[in-house]
């Protein structure tokens, strides 16, 4: 009998349900510990590029790309356009310093060829300042300093001592204001150092500074500038610009003046317009003189202030000074001072007024004139004031 089966050893095939037999299973190694996990492992190295050989450059290193606009170059030289810029701008500014000095030299120049006088006085009673500046303008006929064939030419025929020909108020109104221009006939009857007297005897009798207190007096306006000028000085004013032009409604001949001028538009030299500007060769004789005289002043300063004349240095230089050497003006006045009195009587064509002083026949005194008072003490208001003249007490066709 055999014997009964013992247990299976350790390498026996144990037996699986059913009658069959597992086959033997080797035996598991032990296992080792799980490992704590380490650092991650190192990004891989871009790949280089190979070795330049022996005494080769090196190969151009890539640049990083920079977002934004480019970095400002330093010291980088200018570009030819902006050197010739850079030096056509300095030439253009020393120019211009240049001709700054020649004017201001040239303005100081004139300042110190006018002839001054004591023409303005302080007094009791004078009349207090007004609105705007107010200028006391003068035509002398006198021919101190006038050779004979000076003499001839101009026509200025033969008188002995200093008369005024002409005197006007030119008031030149402030901040803009307007300019007006008022003439004074010289056969006025006004009071003159006491007596009644014509308004031009004051200027032979005490020159200048008996003349500016009588229109002082007379008008109640204060002068703050008096300006003289002389024949010689009037027609080389004309000379200088070339010639003032002027339409003449009818032709006028007038032997005394020296002038035969037809009628229409035309263009005077210096003798021509002295003589137009001294005629009295008209049916009202002085006061048709004072309006040919204010229309005459008009055109010549406007001529002169025009950019033609002053951009042309051959014209505006002996203007300027045909007219600074033969003024005489007040000790306050400077060259600076008659260019604002030219610039003011040249925008009197474009809203300005000319007229003359409100006046009627003299029943005492032949040939003299009297001031309507009431219509003239309206007309100086307004200048004193600074507010427009008013229509009725402009001079028609002035």
């Amino acid at each position: 009998m055999a014997p009964a089966p013992g247990p299976p050893g350790p390498g026996a095939p144990r037996p699986r349900p059913g009658g069959f037999a597992m086959p033997p299973q080797a035996p598991q190694a032990p296992q080792a510990p799980p490992r704590r996990p380490g650092p991650p492992p190192p990004p891989p190295r871009p790949p280089q590029p190979p070795r330049a050989a022996q005494g080769a450059p090196p190969p151009p290193q890539p640049q990083p790309t920079r977002v934004g606009p480019p970095p400002p170059v330093r010291n980088a030289p200018p570009s030819r356009p902006a050197v010739r810029k850079a030096r056509w701008g300095r030439r253009i500014a020393a120019l211009v310093g240049v001709v700054l000095l020649l004017i201001v030299g040239f303005g100081v120049y004139l300042d110190t060829q006018m002839t001054r006088t004591e023409a303005l006085s302080s007094y009791a009673g004078r009349p207090a300042s007004g609105s705007g500046t107010n200028w006391l303008l003068v035509g002398s006929d006198s021919r101190a300093g006038l050779s004979t064939a000076q003499e001839r030419q101009l026509s200025t025929g033969e008188a002995d001592g200093n008369r005024t020909d002409t005197m006007m108020i030119v008031h030149v109104g402030s901040f803009g204001g307007q300019t007006s221009i008022v003439s004074l006939p010289r056969d006025s009857l006004v009071e003159v150092d006491g007596t009644t007297a014509r308004l031009n005897s004051a200027y032979s009798s005490g020159g200048p500074q008996l003349l500016t207190r009588t229109v002082e007096q007379s008008t109640g306006l204060r002068i703050d500038h008096y300006a003289e000028i002389g024949f010689e000085g009037f027609a080389g004013m004309v000379d200088a610009v070339g010639g003032v032009q002027m339409c003449l409604d009818e032709a006028l001949d007038d032997p005394k003046a020296g002038i035969d001028l037809p009628a229409g538009c035309q263009e005077l030299n210096g003798p021509n317009a002295l003589g137009y500007v001294r005629s009295r060769a008209f049916p009202n004789a002085d006061l048709q003189r004072v309006q040919n005289q204010r229309a005459f002043l008009s055109a010549l300063m406007s001529k002169a202030a025009s950019p033609l004349t002053l951009a042309n240095p051959f014209a505006s230089v002996p203007f300027a000074t045909a007219a600074v050497r033969t003024l005489t003006v007040d000790e306050s006045t400077h060259v600076w001072h008659l260019a604002s009195l030219g610039w003011g009587m040249h925008s009197v064509g474009s809203g300005g007024v000319t007229t003359t002083v409100p006046i009627s026949p003299s029943g005492s005194v032949s040939g003299a004139v009297v001031w309507r008072k009431g219509d003239s003490q309206r007309l100086f208001d307004a200048l004193r004031s600074g507010d427009d003249i008013p229509n009725d007490l402009v001079t028609p066709g002035s």
